[in-house]
């Protein structure tokens, strides 16, 4: 749902978030990513960052060049001469992502956890499918394979893109592990919520994992063309689309990905309308499946 209004909250004494909603939906996100792009167009003074989450932003502010009502009214008259949504045009760059689904990677990480935290847990490829009416696994993988994703927020890992899918018909849903994983292998894919993410480095986690791809999303050595301006890889307003591969290719590209010879497929020159994305939409059946 979108708010008829947006909700101004307080977040201790230097950061203010502004909601627009509470769904994941690429209108709201649109919102998120205006107004940060407003925020450093018009350089309010005190603001030292703007941070947007799926259907929100985080401003990060020096109070004592600011306060936080003062801040409020700023960013409240600068929403209201933000473009209206159907207006707005995003620039947006295509990554092509090689993966392997149903990796033996992800499945020794849950085995590790069925042995060691939680034996009662199901299997997370078959949970997620169950979760969602879906066949088996099989169409798990189709499902989820089966459309582009939109970056809409960067976080809590460095690099770490949380995504929701643009095709209605493949949307997921999932809770989080409890009590989390000790071990996710850098690269895995997964889904919490209705979001999809990429670990970016080695280390615990709780979103059902089902996917590895060979190619990083965090890298300090920045051994790779895209990462020449910074250490990771995508970033808002990006989409993502997985591309099945096999464990031979995985071994293959990772190879390349280390040397860093290996030629990523990045489309740059696009643009996203959400009018245009709208009328797409209208053409679907959000209940079909693949």
């Amino acid at each position: 749902m979108m708010y008829d209004e947006p909700r101004f909250l307080p977040g201790g004494d230097c950061f203010i978030e502004i909601e627009f909603g509470d769904e994941l939906n690429l209108e709201l996100n649109f919102k998120a990513q205006e107004l940060g792009h407003a925020i450093v167009e018009h350089n309010i003074k005190g603001v030292m960052e703007c941070m947007p989450s799926f259907s929100a932003s985080l401003v990060h502010y020096d109070s004592d060049v600011i306060s936080y009502n003062d801040l409020k009214t700023e960013l409240s008259r600068l929403l209201k001469s933000v473009s209206t949504t159907d207006e707005v045009e995003l620039d947006s760059r295509l990554i092509y992502m090689p993966a392997v689904y149903l990796d033996p990677w992800s499945s020794a990480a849950i085995d590790q956890y069925l042995e060691k935290i939680n034996p009662d847990k199901e299997r997370d490829p078959e949970f997620v499918a169950k979760l969602n009416n879906l066949e088996d696994a099989q169409q798990l993988v189709r499902v989820h394979s089966g459309t582009e994703y939109w970056v809409a927020a960067l976080g809590f890992w460095p690099g770490t893109p949380f995504m929701m899918p643009l095709d209605p018909r493949c949307r997921l849903f999932a809770p989080k592990y409890n009590p989390p994983r000790t071990f996710t292998h850098k690269g895995t894919i997964g889904m919490g919520g209705g979001a999809t993410a990429i670990y970016p480095v080695d280390g615990p986690g709780g979103y059902q994992i089902f996917a590895r791809t060979p190619v990083p999303i965090w890298d300090m050595q920045q051994r790779l063309k895209p990462f020449k301006e910074a250490p990771y890889l995508l970033r808002p307003t990006d989409r993502l689309k997985f591309v099945h591969i096999t464990l031979e290719e995985f071994a293959e590209i990772e190879r390349k990905c280390e040397e860093g010879t290996y030629e990523m497929n990045v489309v740059g020159y696009q643009k996203i309308s959400l009018a245009s994305y709208r009328a797409w939409v209208k053409t679907l059946d959000p209940n079909a499946r693949f």
